[in-house]
């Protein structure tokens, strides 16, 4: 079955780096496109970026532009999301999420399948 798995997540200072991680198996990774959402405490699941299965293209929400990049790499089934310059507002529980045709990638409900999440803490 299709299974998604995150990792990478912890505790950084502002400023700091950090690499998320998606393990995915079940599906073929080339044909989907894979969206990273996270979710603070008490606030809506808010799309951060996508990368299309279909052309490659990527999107970012505008909080994150210039400091966040996704990737891809196909052969390990594996989906990396870079976090520069992290800010205390960057901490949330930080999820990927996957679906064969999306026309909003930054929309929650265009995905099928999720991952459980990894905390990321952005704190001095």
């Amino acid at each position: 079955q299709v299974q998604l798995v995150e990792s990478g997540g912890g505790l950084v200072q502002p400023g700091g780096s950090l690499r998320l991680s998606c393990a995915t198996s079940g599906f073929t990774l080339d044909y989907y496109a894979i969206g990273w959402f996270r979710q603070a405490p008490g606030k809506e699941r808010e799309g951060v970026s996508c990368i299309k299965n279909d052309d490659g293209s990527t999107y970012y929400a505008d909080s994150v532009k210039g400091r966040f990049t996704i990737s891809r790499d196909n052969a390990k089934n594996t989906v990396y999301l870079q976090m520069n310059s992290l800010k205390p507002e960057d901490t949330a529980v930080y999820y990927c999420a996957a679906d064969a045709v999306v026309g909003y990638p930054l929309l929650a409900y265009e995905y099928d399948y999720w991952g459980q999440g990894t905390q990321v803490t952005v704190s001095s």
